[in-house]
């Protein structure tokens, strides 16, 4: 008969989370996707980072559990010795704490300066939890979670994200944003095979909104549920039947939640010219705190934190707007910004007053024409007195 030999490829996850029977020989490279958090630009990444000893040994574990093994390591035995940490650094220490800290608040503990952390965080780094959550009304300025933080906390979503659905409701777009949010919440959907890449691109496009990455995902949503979530048309259009079944699992979780908190989901009507307004309104209310601008020299500027960043390649827009809104800052040879949105530097204003005071606000292009923008609303607020 035939003999088959099964191969397994997989994270860090199969270290130390899972026991597969059977394995007899590992393959190591010695390399992990790591999660890395720098508070001072506020950047939360994954790097590509060469493994500890430790996970080296609980690599080595997977094989012969059941039977005698054999680990090849594709890095020296002088690499190992002199090279490698002895243990993962915590992943607490290289995170950003925003959904922690309002964890921790909603347990009722207020004082984390000198809360008994297993490993304590840098300062700087519960600063900017704290600082976030007081940006985004989750808590007062005293420290204390207020009513729509409590809310937040019940959402097993990053702050930003449960901010954006439950602000979602008074842009009478939450149907869209919960759909929106879903898809941001599990694994890439677009699949781009090395021997269909042209295809691949062209059915992308198929679903791509001018306005940007969100709402092509919202088109995505709303496509598989009118094709009857069929695997074939997923096949057909290069689309991870897989990601848009867990989108669709998270999205019926946070619709329960909603309901549980009397929360409406709502649409605005679909022929209005308000519909798409609306929802990149939304996303705003989440994601003011990561808002790029286009400088004269032709590349972005993240708002405040002026780090020089450029669309990532698989963005659907195909111009560059002048404000773009986006969902992740990624580290590679260059800094991207990845799942980005057209937005209107007035919407930035008016929805987030307290992060654009322009009093603490750093001299650059932005800031003169945010100045201009708030100056034309106070006088338009002026002569209506």
């Amino acid at each position: 008969g035939c003999f088959f030999r099964q191969v397994v490829v997989s994270t860090n996850i199969a270290e130390t989370s899972l026991t597969i029977d059977g394995v007899v020989f590992v393959i190591d490279p010695g390399f992990a996707k790591q999660k890395v958090y720098n508070p001072r630009i506020r950047v939360e990444s994954l790097l590509v980072t060469a493994i500890s000893k430790a996970s080296a040994q609980q690599r080595a574990g997977r094989a012969g559990r059941t039977r005698p093994g054999k680990c090849f390591r594709l890095y020296t035995e002088k690499a190992y010795k002199t090279e490698m940490q002895d243990n993962t650094y915590p992943e607490i220490l290289r995170s950003n704490l925003g959904s922690v800290v309002l964890q921790l608040k909603k347990l009722g503990i207020d004082d984390l300066v000198h809360f008994d952390f297993m490993d304590p965080p840098a300062p700087e780094t519960l600063m900017r939890a704290l600082e976030l959550l007081n940006y985004l009304a989750a808590l007062n300025d005293d420290g204390d979670l207020t009513e729509l933080g409590s809310m937040m906390a019940e959402f097993p979503l990053d702050p930003q994200l449960a901010k954006m659905v439950i602000a979602s409701c008074d842009y009478n777009c939450s149907n869209e944003v919960l759909s929106i949010t879903a898809m941001l919440s599990v694994p890439q959907c677009f699949v781009r095979p090395t021997e269909a890449k042209k295809a691949a691109d062209e059915a992308k496009m198929r679903f791509a909104h001018i306005d940007g990455d969100h709402l092509t995902l919202l088109n995505v949503y709303h496509a598989f549920k009118q094709n009857h979530e069929s695997v074939q048309w997923c096949y057909d259009n290069f689309i991870n039947y897989r990601s848009l079944m867990s989108a669709d699992n998270v999205r019926q979780q946070l619709s329960r939640i909603m309901d549980r908190f009397n929360l409406p989901r709502r649409s605005t009507d679909f022929t209005s010219r308000d519909y798409y307004i609306n929802i990149r309104k939304a996303l705003v209310t989440g994601y003011f705190m990561q808002v790029a601008h286009l400088e004269r020299t032709g590349h972005y500027l993240t708002v405040k934190d002026n780090q020089v960043v450029q669309l990532h390649p698989s963005t659907v827009l195909d111009h560059k707007p002048e404000w773009v809104l986006y969902n992740e800052f990624v580290l590679t040879t260059k800094n991207y910004i990845r799942t980005c949105t057209d937005i209107k530097p007035e919407w930035l204003v008016k929805i987030a007053p307290q992060y654009y005071d322009m009093s603490n606000f750093p001299q650059c292009e932005a800031k003169r024409q945010l100045d201009r923008i708030i100056a034309k609303l106070q006088s338009k607020e002026y002569s209506q007195y």
